[in-house]
């Protein structure tokens, strides 16, 4: 298997001095997603929970929405640099039954681990069509535990105590019981980890869930929280437009600059439950960010 850290030498710098030191950094790697034998797609990721990432992706784009859907899922045979298995090939096979992807879905270059749907050939692809509606899912969070968040999803890397340089996804309760964590160099694919894990369990939709991302809130994680039924997206960061948009068209809620005791609700406030249940009736006056 691919390793998570590499040592790596560094001349550090500090106080007008400089020492010579080993530094701890995240592994990141080219992983290719074939479906059937059939290249469907590279991404660059921290390897790791490899087939869940796998799996989340074919979540996210609509392939796959149940575990059953998939029959297996394999490393292939290619060779590292040393001739032996690189891990770094995963062949997706479809249940009998199961459509393959859309001819337009491949992708023919890599995908960088900060950008996820610069692949995409237009928007009318991108805006995959959900089989679950969260806009019916009426669980609420209140403020202080939505607030707890961000240290919660902090405490559960332990890949980023060691490099610094990794993002995060969470998916929690609303009670703030932490169901799964995953990090990631690429903030897509930390959400489609997490996802893709739920759909092998069996555990899609996600209802009455929260996902918490350590980066913004792009419009591609609102489709990937859709795509797996989840009714609330938190970020410590700002939202795009989009990402606003397809909230709120789907009803879905949309937290964004988490941060301490204060957030901004984008969309779907009525899932904040406060104790003077004003959640729904608050305005903002000001540009907040």
């Amino acid at each position: 298997m691919g390793r998570v850290t590499a040592r790596r030498p560094v001349v550090r710098f500090r106080d007008g001095g400089s020492v010579r030191v080993t530094d701890t950094l995240v592994a990141e790697e080219p992983m290719e997603i074939r479906v059937d034998g059939r290249a469907l797609t590279v991404t660059m990721r921290t390897p790791g929970s490899d087939f869940a990432l796998a799996a989340g992706f074919l979540t996210g784009e609509g392939v796959v929405h149940r575990a059953d859907q998939i029959a297996s899922l394999r490393y292939c045979a290619g060779a590292g640099e040393d001739g032996r298995n690189s891990y770094n090939v995963v062949d997706v096979s479809l249940a009998p039954g199961t459509p393959p992807p859309a001819p337009e879905l491949t992708r023919s270059f890599t995908t960088t681990s900060s950008c996820g749907v610069c692949g995409k050939t237009s928007l009318d692809t991108v805006r995959a069509a959900t089989r679950f509606s969260v806009a019916d899912d009426d669980t609420a969070i209140g403020v202080d535990t939505l607030t707890a968040l961000p240290d919660r999803l902090r405490a559960g890397q332990g890949v980023f105590d060691r490099t610094g340089g990794l993002h995060a996804a969470g998916l929690f309760t609303t009670d703030g019981d932490l169901l799964d964590v995953q990090e990631d160099v690429g903030r897509h694919n930390a959400v489609d980890k997490v996802v893709g894990r739920a759909l092998l369990d069996g555990r899609l939709p996600l209802r009455g869930s929260v996902l918490m991302v350590s980066g913004r809130a792009s419009f591609e994680l609102v489709q990937k929280a859709l795509m797996a039924g989840i009714p609330t997206l938190a970020a410590v960061s700002a939202p795009s437009t989009l990402a606003v948009e397809l909230a709120e068209q789907h009803g879905m809620t949309l937290v964004g600059f988490l941060r301490g005791s204060s957030f901004n609700v984008y969309a779907g406030a009525h899932r904040v439950a406060t104790g003077d249940a004003l959640a729904g009736a608050v305005a903002p006056t000001e540009e907040t960010g």
